[in-house]
């Protein structure tokens, strides 16, 4: 298998050019509308992407569309040229190379498998085009097919399949050929919630069985936290913050990032942070929250000391726990609404106009009868230790 290093990469799609599509639709890789920086060059999809994606490695391009996730995929892929940068894939520079040269796989979101054929022959055709012995070709069919669990469909046509069934074919058709990478745009997004669950977890197992370095594109920030040993998050074609899953939730770099990682979204307020001796507090007009220590230790140790200056603090819903009524600490809010989500409810509760979300486990919504939390009734919450993350209101970085 290989590594894939991608040194400051950048793509620019020509302003004054509309990209056609081969069947007269708009290009589904084309440019979406958003905040993307216009040049004289044109519309800049993608600026200064530096990454490098080890051996063996299952790394997930997410963000919301438009930010430049799927044609960072297609650049990889040789589907769309490379303005600027360097991309090599296992030590050789390939920003010329054809896509049938680089070896790579790309499974698509829309399965592209040909409907006149049986799945055993979708699966064969590029190694039957590659002239590969036909004893070998059964062979590579048959251990994918058992690897995916669709040997029984290797005698149907694809209109006979269910979307997770042809999904699987998809992915299969590209196991065959043993690349060094494998490449998934989006491949879960026509699947309805429950395949997408099972797909999820049927993708986890592939990549313990075929040991490939995997590059996936999503804008579900859900699949990017379970696949992914490691996230590129990207907005308006810049990445902003690389990590593990339990990093990028955990240390999020940016208002954005903790914005858009978790579900549901953390929680922002405006607030002042005070420096106290050796205690940081936030402040707003109707609460206070006094910082752990180990957050003011950090605050001291980066310098940072705003006086009285304003941030946005933040703070996930799993991390508000409810208090008794006037307790030291405690907050009071008006329930707006109550979201019974199974295990959890999701109540919406609005202090003074800021709206708070808490994460709260059934057993304690049941208490009374749920009469507790009513909508219109008041509800009590604190927020748990370490808790609160503090944004630089102009810059929007974490500030530990």
């Amino acid at each position: 298998m290989a590594e894939i290093i991608l040194k400051n990469i950048k793509k620019v799609y020509p302003a004054e050019k509309e990209r056609k599509h081969p069947f007269g639709k708009k290009a589904d890789h084309e440019p979406k509308k958003s905040n993307l920086q216009v040049t004289d060059e044109g519309v800049v999809a993608v600026q200064d992407f530096n990454l490098t994606v080890h051996d063996q490695e299952f790394v997930v391009l997410v963000g919301p569309s438009g930010c430049g996730k799927s044609t960072t995929l297609r650049m990889i892929a040789g589907l769309e040229d490379i303005s600027s940068g360097d991309l090599y894939i296992d030590g050789k520079r390939v920003n010329d190379v054809a896509p049938k040269d680089r070896d790579i796989a790309m499974v698509f979101q829309s399965y592209a498998l040909y409907p006149n054929m049986t799945v055993y022959e979708n699966m064969a055709f590029t190694l039957e085009l590659k002239k590969v012995p036909k004893d070998e070709i059964d062979r590579k069919v048959r251990d994918a097919a058992e690897i995916l669990g669709i040997t029984q469909y290797l005698d149907r046509k694809p209109k006979a399949l269910s979307g997770g069934q042809r999904q699987r074919v998809a992915i299969g058709r590209a196991i065959v050929r043993d690349p060094k990478v494998f490449l998934m745009d989006e491949p879960l997004s026509n699947l309805d919630a429950k395949l997408r669950n099972q797909m999820r977890a049927e993708l986890i197992k592939l990549r313990h069985k075929v040991h490939g370095t995997f590059v996936y594109v999503t804008h579900d920030q859900t699949e990017a936290m379970t696949l992914g040993d490691r996230i590129v998050i990207m907005r308006d074609g810049y990445v902003q913050q690389i990590g593990t899953p339990q990093e990028v939730f955990n240390h999020p770099a940016n208002l954005f990032v903790a914005g858009f990682i978790g579900v549901p979204q953390m929680n922002f307020f405006d607030a002042r942070l005070v420096h106290v001796g050796n205690e940081f507090h936030v402040e707003t007009p109707t609460f206070s929250v006094s910082l752990a220590p180990e957050t003011c230790m950090k605050l001291s140790e980066a310098g940072v000391d705003f006086g009285s200056g304003q941030v946005v603090c933040g703070a996930r819903p799993e991390q508000i726990e409810l208090a008794r009524p006037n307790e030291s600490g405690a907050v009071r809010g008006k329930i707006v609404v109550s979201e019974l989500m199974g295990s959890t409810v999701h109540v919406h509760a609005d202090v003074d106009g800021a709206e708070f979300v808490l994460v709260i486990p059934t057993v304690d919504f049941s208490r009374n009868g749920g009469e507790d939390f009513l909508d219109g009734g008041d509800i009590w919450f604190k927020f748990e230790p370490n808790a609160v993350h503090l944004f630089d209101k102009a810059t929007e970085r974490n500030l530990i």
